[in-house]
């Protein structure tokens, strides 16, 4: 197993501090600087500053949208950046959410899986440096009642394989995933609970004549270092709160039923409620302290080491830690307490 820092959103007055996160993560050996979007600073213009200022860690998308740019485009995108970096981008993609998609990007939220699928087969086409034909259901190129003809990428990337990766959280997605991608970006991720999700990967693999051999299963975890588990858990809060109660709607919230199938729908029901009523901090208080614990990296070094142990036992390979907090000299420290606890568990790829 490796370890990848998760630098999260950008713009939110911590972009010099993100910037130290990355370059001690790369310093440090991780494998991954990972950046995401959801609508203010966007993924590419973010890596591409990352990657100038680092010499040997991937930088990867957290994910890039669909719906916010054409599969072209993208394509367009993941080969410059892959040029610019010298071999270094991770492409991860995802299809967002109904109010993001449809209220942003003003693209329906509709046959998630199926414009998927597509989405992924012509950005594998262009990037093979072969002519774009394709005729999808949701996607055809070129258009079939006008001018356009079939082009073909003019960027010679680094590479012409570049590592496509999904965040997916229902069942029908992660069989996807498994079936169609090159690693499966993990939100959430309970040892305990990783059967379940993890067979669903599984199926789609076997559904493509394929095993999970070469296949990375990129789990992203808060990382709260000291003694006192609870007061390690207060820093995470605010998270899972964000996700399990306001990301995406009352009658559509992906993260709300990924904690209802891990059986905290009580909690999750009582932390939506409190979310949508603005009531942001009792939302946070709210978040079970097992379910905060049994997602994270909480404690001294040594129940991190363990913990990661559990983390390489049940199949992750690539372990994204997310330091809580806001103080950056604890952050980076957190970064070294966390290659540390790696080698102490003895699980290092």
């Amino acid at each position: 197993m490796r370890l990848a820092v998760n630098l999260g959103y950008w713009g939110a007055g911590n972009d010099a501090g993100n910037l130290a996160l990355a370059r001690e993560a790369d310093r440090l050996g991780y494998a991954v600087a990972w950046a995401a979007e959801a609508y203010g600073s966007d993924v590419p213009t973010v890596l591409s500053w990352v990657a100038a200022q680092t010499t040997r860690i991937d930088v990867g998308a957290a994910v890039m949208q669909i719906p916010a740019r054409t599969p072209a485009a993208t394509a367009m995108t993941a080969a410059t950046l892959d040029t610019l970096s010298g071999g270094r981008f991770r492409l991860g993609l995802g299809v967002s959410g109904p109010q993001v998609s449809e209220g942003w990007h003003g693209v329906r939220f509709d046959h998630p899986l199926g414009r998927t699928r597509e989405y992924v087969d012509i950005v594998r086409l262009a990037l093979s440096r072969k002519r774009v034909a394709y005729d999808g259901r949701h996607y055809q190129l070129p258009l079939p009642d006008g001018p356009g003809k079939a082009l073909q990428l003019t960027v010679h990337g680094a590479r012409t394989e570049i590592p496509v990766y999904i965040a997916s959280v229902g069942p029908k997605n992660l069989e996807l995933t498994g079936e169609i991608a090159d690693g499966w970006l993990a939100i959430f991720f309970a040892p305990d609970f990783a059967p379940e999700p993890l067979g669903q990967v599984r199926a789609g693999r076997e559904k493509a004549g394929k095993t999970m051999e070469g296949f990375d299963v990129s789990a992203s975890v808060a990382l709260s270092i000291g003694d006192d588990i609870e007061a390690c858990a207060e820093p995470v809060r605010p998270y899972p709160a964000l996700y399990i109660g306001g990301m995406g709607s009352r009658e559509k919230n992906f993260y709300n039923q990924l904690a209802v199938r891990m059986g905290y729908g009580e909690a999750a029901a009582k932390i939506q409620d409190l979310f949508l009523d603005r009531k942001y901090r009792e939302a946070a208080a709210a978040v079970p302290l097992e379910f905060i614990d049994s997602t994270s990296l909480l404690g001294p070094k040594e129940r991190i080491a363990e913990k990661m142990q559990a983390y390489a036992q049940i199949g992750v390979t690539t372990l994204n830690v997310s330091p809580a907090g806001n103080d950056m000299d604890v952050k980076i420290a957190a970064l070294r307490t966390a290659a540390e606890a790696l080698d102490l568990a003895g699980v290092a790829a």
